[in-house]
């Protein structure tokens, strides 16, 4: 069995300090800045799919094994591929 590196790219907001564009207990992908960080913020992909810096209490970063991260960072549509065929079965629909 493989083992996964955790990652920590992404938080949840836990406050979402009067911003719009934060949404409570949703997760959001964390932009590396260093120089943020220092000065007690995160640099996040908020609700407009921008990054923008925000107050780092408003957020708890959380570690995700590194194929969920990797996967989660997609881009809305985009599959990701694992070099293995994978099977779909569809249920028929109940009306």
């Amino acid at each position: 069995m493989r083992v996964q590196r955790p990652t920590s790219s992404f938080a949840v907001c836990i406050r979402d300090g009067g911003e719009e564009d934060l949404e409570q207990r949703k997760l959001y992908q964390v932009v590396p800045d260093r120089e943020a960080i220092r000065e007690g913020y995160l640099r996040v992909i908020d609700e407009s799919g921008e990054d923008y810096l925000y107050p780092s209490e408003l957020f708890v970063t959380v570690k995700l094994p590194a194929a969920i991260a990797r996967r989660l960072m997609l881009a809305p549509g985009e599959v990701a591929t694992t070099g293995r065929a994978s099977k779909l079965r569809l249920r028929p629909s109940r009306v």
